[in-house]
């Protein structure tokens, strides 16, 4: 059975990374007018906690895996999308776009590591 912290934790975590997304979204539209990028990375960064919510409720281990996949997936590409904004400059007066950065990181190997735990545990 699931940890109740760990779980939380991960909800907590996704929650707080969608929250420092909508933040840099927001900021960046409105100073660089800039929203190609920024409503790409808006719904590829709040879909990792979405997908991580719907992966709490699977109906097997495999859909967990599924669910927490696909959330993998999201933050990966909203990582790929923060180093685009940070690269073309669009960041330049955005002050958390390091700690965004880290916090992109920080999903991308917490996810990794459930997602590696679950399949080990589907293994036996």
């Amino acid at each position: 059975m699931e940890d109740p912290k760990k779980k939380y934790q991960i909800e907590n975590e996704s929650y707080a990374f969608a929250m420092m997304v909508i933040s840099c979204c927001r900021h960046t539209a409105k100073e660089q007018r800039e929203f190609i990028l920024t409503n790409q990375l808006f719904k590829s960064g709040t879909s990792v906690g979405a997908n991580v919510r719907e992966a709490q409720e699977g109906q097997s281990k495999k859909d967990f895996l599924s669910k927490m996949s696909i959330s993998l997936k999201e933050a990966r590409e909203s990582k790929y999308r923060i180093c685009l904004l940070r690269d073309s400059w669009y960041f330049k007066t955005y002050p958390l776009r390091e700690d965004l950065l880290n916090k992109s990181n920080e999903m991308i190997w917490v996810l990794t590591k459930i997602i590696k735990t679950t399949k080990l545990k589907l293994q036996t």
